[in-house]
């Protein structure tokens, strides 16, 4: 199996739109039963899906292979964005247990430390699987979180983490990074680091107030869109509005 950004890459020429499936509801078979039918009417609009805690949590292992096996059906790749941070144990027993369920990649935290985030690039590599990593979240407070000031423990110097958190992932080779659609300039920067070595993937357009064509042009690679998708009054069309965006970037 070619490696999770050779996939992804090959899904360049029907679109560069990631549905973020972050449904809400308790009623488990009115969650798989919306997340199939969204699979299937938004899937040739789309190149991957992600899936949050609040979606994985309820539905188990099971519904969410069947999940799984249906978006590689219809040609996605699926992403588990859990935010993964914890011990390096921890972090393969949750890599295995990802990659039992059929997912192709993984959303994980730099905070962390290199250490274990060159340990989880290393484990998922090894089986075709991929790290996103997060260098700055979209949402209206992540530069409270994001923009702060810290000592980078290898040159002493002070920077923001989201400096420091692109420059792990950097030197980790993971496969892409998450710039929000709302920091731009930031998109610029990372473009400008990563040089054909990862991808930028953008969330935030829409609902968060990011723009889709400042993200594409600031040299995103994948736009991240859920509520903008899911709550339009037709989502079809909103999904192949943003696929004729990506198209025409």
């Amino acid at each position: 199996m070619s490696s999770f950004r050779k996939r992804m890459q090959d899904s360049y020429s029907r679109s560069s739109v990631i549905l973020a499936n972050d449904l809400d509801g308790t009623n488990l078979e009115l969650l798989e039963k919306h997340t199939l039918k969204n699979i299937k009417t938004l899937g040739k609009y789309l190149c991957a899906i992600k899936f949050n805690f609040h979606l994985l949590l309820p539905l188990g292992e099971k519904s969410i292979k069947r999940i799984n096996n249906t978006a590689h059906d219809f040609g996605l790749q699926t992403i588990a964005d859990i935010k993964l941070n914890d011990i390096g144990n921890t972090n393969m027993v949750t890599l295995q247990r990802l990659w039992h369920s059929e997912f192709d990649a993984v959303i994980a935290n730099p905070i962390m430390g290199p250490e274990n985030l060159v340990q989880l690039v290393k484990n998922a590599h090894g089986d075709s699987h991929g790290v996103i990593t997060l260098v700055h979240m979209s949402h209206p407070g992540a530069k409270l979180g994001y923009g702060l000031k810290v000592q980078d423990p290898s040159s002493g110097k002070m920077s923001n983490i989201h400096d420091l958190f692109l420059k792990w992932s950097y030197s980790s080779h993971v496969d892409g990074i998450v710039v929000g659609a709302t920091v731009p300039k930031l998109i610029e920067l990372s473009a400008k680091k990563a040089k054909g070595k990862f991808e930028i993937y953008s969330p935030g357009v829409g609902t968060q107030g990011g723009d889709a064509n400042d993200a594409l042009d600031a040299g995103a690679n994948y736009l991240i869109v859920g509520r903008t998708i899911l709550n339009s009054k037709n989502p079809q069309l909103e999904a192949q509005k943003l696929q004729e965006l990506t198209l025409g970037s």
